[in-house]
Order: structure tokens, then C-alpha cells, then sequence
């Protein structure tokens, strides 16, 4: 089992290598193209892991597969363990298309220059690594000891969807930004203006803050809000700390890639809140309800919690691109139609 997580953080540091040492290492404004290009790498990487995750599970690979799920009670055999792995990059990719969003209104805020906001963005990655897998492993561990607590999450997905129809992104971006600001500000000094791509500066003998590290404490900071979010969601699909960690990072490293590309066209998505609040009803419902499906369903019921996800987004797109070709009011990605 360690030989798999220290393969697969190996996989990870090269590839995050390759992203800023080679095709990133001036720092410049991507184009759509390379967005596009770096993302569909992710998503090829995403698909192979998961032919990877059916092999290693089905042979008992490094110890894989060998521990019973808390979730639904089974072993994880090839088929099952694939189905759950892209299950969780689904939800995780779709849950947190908001936080894209906020992102982009963070860095709009601080007018961060477009050439250094990737250097923001793989930074986060590292430290979003470090938080999610610290709460996957605790996450885990809680959901084996106590199996009630998949009630809890259930509840409180429930919960935090309904709060999402009435809370704006651009509120939720706003009340993280005010304190997270005010705190650095309180307790460290910090530069009005950027010194290139430099997070730290030496001004007369004294460090000081740039405006590009509170861009990247926001940043870590959102991300971490939004794993509560998510990281209970994928409780819904399996408790096997790989396959939540490794979902989670592919997710990660999609979005972070399409970013340049999708901080643009998210804004015409006017009905990506209802979507998402949708989907986290829905995982959380699945929660509540999991003896009953699976009764109904048996080892089917990630197919179909993968199918019904999709069939959210999609519809959300479709209304999106309707209510846009017509020009009709509805509500904005950022939740309400005044919230910008």
C-alpha cells in the first residue's frame, strides 16, 4: 500500500515538474490553447489512472482492494473500484467549478497581472494537496469507526446545497476575502504593489508581503472551504482513502489547467448554482438514503449516481445556452442575477 502512494505522488510531482519547469517556466499569460491542451492531458491521465485503479484493484496490486469499504460494505474488485474512482473525479470536478469562479473574482479583485495567476494556481495545488489529504485520512478513519456520521455528511450536503440557491459567489468571495485580508494585513507587512512574480520581498532590510501571496492565501483558503463541501460528497461513493485522495487530485489538477478557459465561459453557465446545489442535494441524499438504494440497486448504484450527475450538469448547460440565446433573466453563475 505504500508503494501506491508513493507512486502515485511521484506521478503527481512530475507532472506538476513538467507543468512549471518545462512548458511554464517563464512565467507568461497561457492561451486558451495551451489551457486546453494541458487540460486534456489531465483528462487522458484521469482515464488511464482509472484503467490503472481497475487493474491494481482486481489483482490485489500493492495490497489494493484488500479492505473492506465502509461505505457499502464490499470489497472494492476491479469493476466497482474504476466506477468509484470516476465517480468521485466527476463530483469533486463538478463541485468545485464554483470555486473556479471564486478564483477568478479574487484575482480580478487584486488585479492580479494574467501572467503570474498561474503561478498562484500551482502553488495552490501543493498546498491543496496537503489539506485534502489531511482531511481525507481523518475523514476515513471517522466514517470506519463510526458509520453514523455518513448520516451527518448526508444532512449537512443537504443543507449546504439548499444554502448555495441563496448565497451568491460573489458574496462567498467577498466574506472570505475581508477577514483573510484583514488578518495578513493585521499580522504581516504587506506591499501595495507586485514585484513580478515574487511572493516575499526585502524592502530597506525589512520582509514584506506581495499582493500575489495574499492572492495565494485567498486562493488556499477557498479551496479549503470548498473541500468541506466536497470531501463529504465523495464520502457518499466510497471511504477508501486512495481512491478519494487520487480522485480528488486529478479533479484538482483538471480544473486548475481548464481555468484560464473556463473563468471566462462560466459566466454565461447562469444556472451553474442550481446545478451544483443540485448535485450536493442529491449526493447527500444518497447519504441518507444509502441501505434503501442499495437494496433497490445493488452494485448498480454508482452507475446511476454517475448518470444522474451527469444528467444535472448537462441540463444546466442546456438551460444555460437556451436562457443565453433568448436573452431571458435567470440566475447568474454567481447565484443571483445582481450579484455582479
Amino acid at each position: 500500500m505504500i508503494l501506491a502512494w508513493g507512486g502515485f505522488l511521484l506521478l503527481i510531482a512530475l507532472v506538476l515538474a513538467l507543468d512549471l519547469g518545462v512548458f511554464n517556466k517563464k512565467s507568461h499569460a497561457p492561451t486558451l490553447r495551451e489551457a486546453m491542451i494541458f487540460t486534456a492531458g489531465t483528462v487522458a491521465l484521469a482515464i488511464l489512472f482509472a484503467v490503472f485503479i481497475y487493474a491494481a484493484y482486481e489483482g490485489h496490486w500493492l495490497g489494493l482492494g484488500k479492505v473492506v469499504d465502509a461505505v457499502d460494505g464490499q470489497l472494492n474488485g476491479g469493476r466497482l473500484a474504476a466506477v468509484k474512482f470516476l465517480t468521485g473525479y466527476v463530483v469533486e470536478l463538478s463541485l468545485s467549478m464554483d470555486n473556479v469562479f471564486v478564483i477568478a473574482l479574487i484575482f480580478e479583485h487584486l488585479r492580479v497581472p494574467l501572467k503570474y495567476q498561474h503561478r498562484v494556481l500551482f502553488w495552490g495545488i501543493l498546498g491543496a494537496l496537503a489539506m485534502r489529504g489531511t482531511m481525507i485520512g481523518v475523514g476515513a478513519q471517522l466514517v470506519a469507526r463510526y458509520h453514523g456520521i455518513l448520516l451527518f455528511f448526508g444532512a449537512f450536503l443537504v443543507f449546504t446545497g439548499v444554502r448555495m440557491l441563496f448565497q451568491s459567489t460573489k458574496e462567498q468571495e467577498e466574506e472570505v476575502e475581508s477577514w483573510v485580508t484583514r488578518w495578513l494585513r493585521r499580522h504581516f507587512p504587506v506591499t501595495d504593489h507586485f514585484h513580478e512574480h515574487h511572493f516575499l520581498v526585502e524592502l530597506n532590510g525589512r520582509r514584506f508581503l506581495t499582493p500575489l501571496a495574499v492572492a495565494l492565501v485567498l486562493v488556499e483558503t477557498t479551496d479549503l472551504i470548498f473541500a468541506v463541501d466536497s470531501i463529504p460528497a465523495i464520502f457518499a461513493i466510497t471511504a477508501d482513502p486512495f481512491i478519494v485522495f487520487t480522485s480528488n487530485v486529478f479533479a484538482i489538477l483538471c480544473l486548475r489547467s481548464l481555468y484560464f478557459g473556463l473563468a471566462g465561459l462560466i459566466q454565461k453557465f447562469r444556472y451553474l448554482k442550481v446545478s451544483l446545489a443540485l448535485v450536493l442535494a442529491i449526493v447527500g441524499v444518497k447519504m441518507l438514503t444509502a441501505d434503501w438504494i442499495k437494496e433497490a440497486l445493488g452494485d448498480a448504484a454508482n452507475f446511476w449516481l454517475l448518470g444522474v450527475i451527469f444528467a444535472v450538469l448537462i441540463g444546466g448547460g442546456i438551460a444555460s445556452w437556451v436562457a443565453d440565446r433568448r436573452g431571458t433573466g435567470g440566475p447568474a453563475a454567481g447565484g443571483t442575477t445582481n450579484s455582479h
